[in-house]
């Protein structure tokens, strides 16, 4: 039976620019291209669990222009259940992102993803309730974070939280979640004023081209990356982590969840774009097999 992972999350469309070089402040430049691709790291993560055959519902939001609907149509494409996905007033999400020296920045416009408040997840207990892994991110308010995490735990339902963009959180939340996984930054931030320990069995550390690391019984365990030819590494991190989602929830262990999890980033790595990049569970088996 397919793993049923939920995720709350943002959902917005990337509006993506590639350019030899990053502009200086009030210099204007001529870029190579540019294209309208599906992200948001809920929706990200949603397409990339599917992707891998996992049975993914969606819960967020999307604005009632143009935007909103192709999104929609796009993620029923991808295998996820967006029935518990509303469409509001006002305008969808973006993410302006530019793409330079395989590398990327990007700048979040939440718009109708602030409508995923806690009364909006509360409508969606049952979508929760009824999973094995609750996927979260923080481009939605904190408070409907806390609140899914919340229902998650009352249903005994493992919780990965993928602490991006970060921001303070309260050691509550932590407490609550099974594993979380910022990259090297985000961990810097996170561990501020904070002790470590309390949390060190739950923290698996994303460091790109360097791979990962996490704590088991004390020990640190390293864990390399796949060396590709990258073009983009918009969405890799959403990548990793719905491929750790549903590693985990098919019974492998940790550190062969981590592997498995690697293994989707990487491919995600080599085409341009974060949705229309990601692997098959076909194309990550082959890749697998192939660089052991």
């Amino acid at each position: 039976m397919a793993p049923k992972i939920t995720v709350v999350g943002s959902i917005n469309m990337d509006l993506v620019t590639l350019s030899e070089k990053v502009p200086k402040m009030g210099e204007t430049l001529l870029g190579q291209e540019f294209r309208t691709i599906p992200g948001g790291k809920g929706a990200n993560q949603a397409v990339a669990a599917a992707k891998l055959g996992a049975d993914v519902r969606m819960v967020g939001c999307v604005g009632d222009d143009v935007f909103g609907t192709e999104l929609l149509d796009h993620l029923k494409k991808q295998g996820v259940d967006v029935s518990h996905v509303e469409q509001v007033s006002g305008s969808t999400g973006t993410a302006t992102i530019l793409v330079s020296a395989g590398d990327n920045s990007i700048i979040v416009v939440p718009a109708a993803n602030h409508s995923v408040t806690p009364e909006f997840v509360e409508k969606m207990r049952e979508a929760i309730a009824g999973s094995d892994f609750l996927l979260v991110q923080l481009e939605i308010p904190l408070e409907s974070v806390q609140k899914a995490v919340s229902i998650a735990k009352e249903n005994a339902v493992k919780v990965i939280l993928n602490p991006a963009p970060i921001q303070e959180l309260s050691e509550e939340l932590l407490q609550q979640i099974d594993y979380i996984t910022p990259n090297e930054h985000e961990l810097e931030l996170l561990l501020q004023g904070r002790n470590q320990a309390s949390i060190q069995d739950k923290i698996i550390v994303t460091k790109g081209s360097e791979g990962l690391t996490f704590f088991q019984n004390n020990e640190e365990v390293n864990i390399p990356s796949y060396r590709v030819e990258v073009k983009d590494t918009t969405g890799a991190g959403d990548s990793f982590n719905g491929g750790l989602a549903v590693g985990l929830s098919q019974g492998l262990s940790l550190q062969e969840a981590c592997k498995y999890g690697n293994a989707v980033a990487a491919l995600s790595t080599t085409k341009l774009g974060a949705q229309t990049g990601m692997p098959t569970r076909e194309e990550v088996e082959r890749f697998i097999a192939a660089n052991g």
